[in-house]
């Protein structure tokens, strides 16, 4: 790896994880569905596992993993009228919980840490290239599904009694979260990238008119957060994924900032 690869590359990495993860909170947010989100980013880690026993590309059982979990809870919540959240972080504990074992369990040598929150100064070309897989896909649903996204989000229950495919669209929805989440992970890690997701689609989010400019606005204050966190972490000397969850935090508490209900 060149001089330039080391310090460059991590850094393009933080800056296209920043854009992508705000835009796909924008729509987890405005859809009441971050917890949801949650749930996928935690329930990865089996599927890793199982795909590095099988010498196959961790991403893909990443996805597949977060996608399971998210059906799963999705069919114990139908027969609950209450207490759905419950459900969600039952199922999220039970899949990081089977994730974990599986490591000893399959004789696997994981730097679970770096899984868990990241270490973006050990990124290569092929975790890039899982990014920009991300990112075209999220485009891909942006481009042929937007109006129907923006319809669910302003309006669920009126979707469903239009005759919207609105159980397709949050499956699809949640195949591209996986893919976004996991594509993520060598940058903040599977535990982090919640704060990511969030934190930069709160500020001025109730003061945009579509859409399309909160995923703008989001997409550069995340731009910004790690930017910022990245270069911090440089001359600290720690690591930039947790620094990056740090300012996600930081970027809430400022004075005056007007956050979304």
């Amino acid at each position: 790896m060149t001089e330039i690869d080391l310090w460059l590359l991590p850094l393009l990495m933080a800056l296209l994880v920043g854009v992508l993860c705000p835009v796909t909170g924008t729509l987890l947010v405005t859809q009441r569905r971050v917890l949801q989100a949650n749930l996928i980013s935690h329930a990865v880690l089996p599927g890793v596992a199982v795909a590095v026993a099988m010498g196959v590309d961790p991403a893909i059982g990443g996805v597949l993993s977060g996608l399971l979990g998210s059906l799963l809870a999705e069919r114990l919540q139908r027969g609950q009228s209450a207490g759905q959240e419950a459900v969600i972080n039952t199922v999220l504990a039970g899949f990081l919980g089977l994730g974990v074992l599986l490591i000893p369990l399959l004789n696997l040598r994981l730097d679970l840490e770096g899984l868990l929150f990241g270490d973006l100064l050990i990124v290569d070309w092929s975790d890039l290239t899982r990014v920009l897989v991300a990112a075209a896909a999220m485009a891909l649903l942006l481009l042929t599904r937007y109006s129907q996204l923006v319809f669910l989000g302003v309006d669920p229950e009126g979707a469903q009694a239009s005759g919207l495919p609105v159980r397709s669209l949050q499956l699809l929805q949640a195949l591209v979260t996986s893919m976004v989440i996991v594509s993520a992970m060598a940058a903040v890690g599977v535990i982090l990238v919640i704060g990511l997701l969030c934190a930069p689609v709160l500020p001025g989010l109730r003061r945009v008119g579509s859409l399309r400019a909160a995923m703008v606005q989001s997409a550069c204050v995340g731009l910004a957060v790690s930017a910022i966190g990245f270069l911090l972490a440089v001359p600290l000397n720690l690591p930039p994924g947790p620094l990056i969850g740090v300012v996600c935090m930081a970027l809430l508490c400022l004075p005056k900032l007007k956050l979304a209900p």
